[in-house]
């Protein structure tokens, strides 16, 4: 499976999608809360979003993906 990213963030509310590259059905989205916590972790380069290596953006998909299963096993209670 190949992966898009489709990512705005340097809007006043930014996101970041994972688009199904053949399909372009929505695999994963990050709004402005997800991608503050991803940056205070550490988690997120941005530079790494505009990299042209294929290893680099493998690494970011797969982090953000893991970011996001992660984030939707904590109880509600913890994402506030």
């Amino acid at each position: 499976m190949t992966y898009l990213i489709d990512a705005w963030l340097d809007r006043p509310h930014p996101y970041l999608r994972i688009l199904h590259r053949e399909t372009g059905e929505v695999c994963v989205v990050l709004e402005e809360e997800a991608l503050g916590e991803l940056r205070d972790q550490g988690d997120l380069d941005v530079t790494d979003l505009s990299s042209t290596e294929p290893g680099v953006l493998k690494e970011t998909v797969r982090n953000l993906f893991l970011f996001c299963y992660a984030r939707a096993l904590r109880p509600a209670s913890e994402l506030h």
